[in-house]
C-alpha cells in the first residue's frame, strides 16, 4: 500500500463513505456555537502550522475538491477553514462554466492544469465532478463540445466516472493526496440563504436567477451526487459527504479531514545534517560579530 493510501486509511469521520459504497448518516455535533468556534480555531492554526511543513517536506501536494449545489458554503469553508494558512503554499481555484478554449479539450484538462504541486494545497470550489453531475442533469450542454446529448447513455456515464477514477489514481500514486468532500444542505436550507442574499444588500451580488430555476431540478441532483460519490470514493480519494445546514458544524468537519490528512502523512521540517549544522553555526558566529 502506497504511503498516501495508507495515511488516508488512518482518517476517521463519520462522513466518510464507507469502503462498500454506502453514504454515511447525516450527523452533527452537540456542541454549541462558541465551542465549535474554538475548535475550528484550533485546527484551522493547526493546519497552518502543518501547512508549513508540507512545505519545507516537500513530498506532496493536498488536492481538495469542494461540492456542492449553490449556497452550499464553498466560499466561507475556505475563507473560515484556512484563514491562518500562509497563502504562498496555498491555491483557490473556483471552477465556473467553461471557455470555449477549455471546450476545445478534453473534460478533465482545465483540472489537470491547476492540481497541486508538492508543498501545495490547492483547493478546487467546484470540480471535475461537474462533468457528472451539473452536465449529467443538463446533457444539453454536452453539445458544446460536439457529443450528441441523446449519446449520454448509463454507458457514457460509467466511462465519464472510469476516466475520473483513473485520473485521481494518477494522483495519489505522484504525490498528490486527494480529500473530495460533497458539502450537503437542505432544500430548505438552500430557500432560506437564497432569501438572505434578496434581502441583505451585501450579499446581492451573490444571486443569480438561474439558481432558483435550478431548485426545479433537486431531486435529480441528489441521484446524480450519489451515484458519482458511491462511485469513485476511493482508498485513494476517499469522498466525506458532510452536512452543511450548520455552518460551523460544517466547517469544523472540514478542517477535521484535512488536519487528520497532514498528520498523518507525517509531514516535518527536513533534518540538518552535521555539515550543514557546523555552517550554520559558522554564519551564526558570523553575523553576531558584527553587532
Amino acid at each position: 500500500m502506497s504511503m498516501i493510501k495508507t495515511a488516508l486509511a488512518e482518517i476517521s469521520s463519520p462522513h466518510r463513505v464507507t469502503e462498500d459504497g454506502k453514504l454515511p448518516l447525516q450527523v452533527t455535533s452537540d456542541l454549541g456555537k462558541s465551542a465549535l468556534k474554538d475548535q475550528l480555531a484550533e485546527l484551522s492554526e493547526e493546519i497552518s502550522d502543518l501547512q508549513r511543513k508540507l512545505y519545507a517536506d516537500g513530498r506532496f501536494g493536498i488536492l481538495i475538491l469542494l461540492q456542492g449545489l449553490d449556497a452550499a458554503g464553498k466560499d466561507s469553508t475556505v475563507r473560515h477553514v484556512f484563514s491562518a494558512t500562509n497563502p504562498t503554499g496555498l491555491r483557490v481555484t473556483s471552477f465556473k462554466r467553461p471557455t470555449p478554449e477549455e471546450l476545445s479539450h478534453n473534460f478533465l484538462w482545465r483540472h489537470q492544469s491547476a492540481v497541486p504541486e508538492r508543498g501545495m494545497i490547492r483547493i478546487h470550489n467546484r470540480s471535475h465532478y461537474e462533468e457528472v453531475m451539473v452536465v449529467r442533469v443538463h446533457p444539453e450542454f454536452l453539445a458544446h463540445r460536439d457529443i450528441d446529448p441523446d449519446s449520454a447513455d448509463a454507458a457514457f456515464w460509467r466511462r465519464r466516472m472510469q476516466a475520473i477514477e483513473a485520473f485521481e489514481r494518477h494522483l495519489s500514486e505522484s504525490g498528490t493526496v486527494v480529500l473530495k468532500f460533497w458539502l450537503k444542505h437542505s432544500r430548505e436550507e438552500q430557500r432560506q440563504r437564497f432569501l438572505k442574499r434578496l434581502t441583505d444588500p451585501e450579499k446581492y451580488w451573490k444571486f443569480a436567477a438561474g439558481d432558483v430555476a435550478e431548485r426545479a431540478h433537486w431531486d435529480h441532483y441528489m441521484q446524480v451526487y450519489e451515484d458519482a460519490v458511491v462511485n469513485t470514493s476511493k482508498p485513494f480519494a476517499p469522498w466525506f459527504v458532510v452536512p452543511a445546514d450548520d455552518k460551523r458544524y460544517l466547517r469544523v468537519a472540514v478542517a477535521d479531514v484535512v488536519c487528520q490528512a497532514l498528520k498523518a502523512l507525517g509531514v516535518n521540517y527536513p533534518p540538518i545534517d552535521a555539515e550543514r549544522r557546523e555552517m550554520f553555526e559558522q554564519m551564526t558566529r558570523k553575523l553576531e560579530s558584527e553587532a
